[in-house]
């Protein structure tokens, strides 16, 4: 038996598979979407602490995970028999199977969005925090763009599965593409020739919605991205237009100025081990001190207690005379955000967002604080490019940087906001040994503009030459607190019990 070949192209001309592909397309891009946004908040819900928001969110990914689409279908459209209200809605064909699609794809989407936020690193968010973003700024700027991006292949193809799975919908009578074709094929017997018109109808809907989703996929993947580098006139240029006033804030050190910083009895524990002990530290506005130690001694950790990375145990912080962070004590997100914002935080890792620009990450921060206009804002973005030596590099992405210039564009990102404390967390020791000269002159410049400082560094040399006082942590505890000349000006062979003696030892070693 061959083929009704003038039958099976009369299809593509037939009016009711058209109307039938416009209801395959509407309701598969209408469940996508919906699916799309209420598994994201259903993943979040799985990944919450709060086991009411948990278990609720684990139990609905299993239970539709499990029940057959079918049988979910048919439910959905026979509910109105039990629930008459709902009958406006499912009662329609269209309506309960998109209701039917929701439910299941919801679920699915869960854990495609799971996928994602597992693979968005936690520095990202740290970095997000440490600029004073709030959760939801946090989720929309940083973590969901980054996320979509990375779980965006997986989701194409659930939009594919999504598209074959509305010929389910036939069975509560949505004349789709389907039961188009069932109708006809029950009139004239013309089964194969019928199906494989079908089957191309489908084919060429998921080729168009394919190539549409893969093309949003290249224009979010920034790796394919070319350097965009600007030079000479251009540069010339850009730079000649940059305004010339401070950059920073002067720190106040008049009579009965508040110290910048205030660290007493600050306790921190991960479970039963205890980093920090009980530590005490005062700082004043405008000094610069460097926490050395042996690694382990809770030097990162205390730093991370001071813009809120890391909750106390006991203790408390106070920010130029005001209370910022109390251990133990219920906080207030609004004032802690108030607070990091005058803090200004590098990551030894960076922790530069990867899909935007430096100079958007740079302006990211000012723009959703509201720090001036968007002229003011890209201004001083700009000047702080050019005061790092990076303003060529403005529209480079930060994977198409080295270590050294990622590093100078978070110190920037960290400048942008105008902080009154900077706080450096081993800000050289991710990078190759020719790339730590750039980032340390930064530092030393801020240094010598009367920034407050506290950095934790290796860099023993460094210290040395940049710091008013150097700090030696070890167990949990500031054993020394000392001057650079003090150091420099110590006997040498003295006994083994003196602490600065101590200290001269392990910046021997370390070096």
């Amino acid at each position: 038996m061959e083929l009704d070949w003038t039958y099976f192209f009369s299809l593509f001309s037939m009016g009711a598979f058209y109307r039938a592909s416009v209801t395959v397309i509407t309701l598969g891009s209408l469940a996508w979407s919906l699916g799309l946004v209420l598994g994201f908040g259903l993943a979040q819900a799985e990944g919450s602490r709060l086991p009411w928001l948990r278990w609720p969110a684990k139990a609905y990914i299993w239970f539709f995970r499990s029940v057959p689409l079918l049988v979910l279908l048919v439910f959905v459209y026979n509910l109105p028999q039990i629930f008459p209200a709902t009958g406006a809605v499912l009662g329609v064909p269209f309506g309960a199977g998109l209701v039917g699609l929701v439910m299941t794809e919801a679920a699915y989407m869960a854990e495609i969005h799971r996928g994602g936020l597992l693979s968005v690193v936690k520095g990202q968010r740290e970095a997000a925090q440490a600029l004073g973003l709030g959760w939801w700024s946090t989720q929309l700027r940083i973590v969901l763009p980054q996320a979509f991006r990375i779980a965006l292949p997986t989701l194409t193809n659930e939009f594919v599965t999504i598209i074959k799975l509305t010929s389910l919908v036939s069975v509560i009578s949505l004349p789709e593409l389907l039961l188009t074709g069932q109708r006809l094929y029950t009139q004239n017997f013309l089964i194969l020739e019928t199906l494989l018109a079908v089957a191309v109808y489908y084919v060429a809907i998921v080729t168009v919605f394919g190539a549409l989703l893969g093309a949003l996929e290249r224009r979010l993947d920034v790796v394919r991205r070319q350097p965009d580098a600007l030079a000479g006139p251009a540069l010339e240029r850009l730079r000649h237009g940059l305004g010339d006033g401070p950059l920073m804030p002067r720190p106040d050190r008049g009579p009965g100025a508040p110290p910048a910083l205030e660290l007493m009895g600050i306790h921190k524990a991960y479970g039963a081990h205890a980093v920090l002990k009980g530590v005490n530290l005062v700082v004043e506005a405008g000094e610069v001190i460097s926490i050395i130690g042996p690694s382990g001694s809770g030097k990162t950790s205390l730093i991370r207690t001071v813009n809120a990375l890391e909750s106390l145990d006991r203790g408390e912080i106070v920010l130029f005379g005001e209370s910022h962070l109390q251990g133990g004590a219920p906080m207030d997100a609004a004032r802690v955000r108030r607070g990091i914002r005058r803090i200004g935080m590098v990551f030894q890792g960076f922790n530069l967002f990867p899909h935007l620009t430096v100079l958007q990450n740079i302006l990211l921060a000012p723009g959703l604080h509201g720090q001036g206009s968007a002229t003011e804002q890209r201004e001083r973005a700009l000047r702080l490019l050019d005061k790092v030596g990076l303003l060529a590099h403005l529209h480079k992405y930060p994977h198409q940087l080295s270590g050294g210039q990622q590093q100078r564009v978070a110190i920037a990102r960290a400048l942008a906001l105008r902080p009154e404390v900077m706080l450096f967390d081993e800000p050289t020791s991710a990078l190759d040994p020719e790339l730590v000269g750039d980032v340390l002159k930064v530092i030393q410049d801020l240094a010598s503009e009367g920034m407050t400082m506290l950095i934790v560094t290796h860099e023993m040399e460094f210290a040395l030459q940049i710091s008013d006082r150097i700090v030696f942590m070890e167990n949990g505890l500031l054993q020394v607190d000392v001057r650079p000349e003090q150091l420099r000006q110590a006997r040498s062979g003295a006994g083994a019990d003196d602490p600065i003696e101590r200290v001269r030892r392990f910046m021997q070693l370390s070096h």
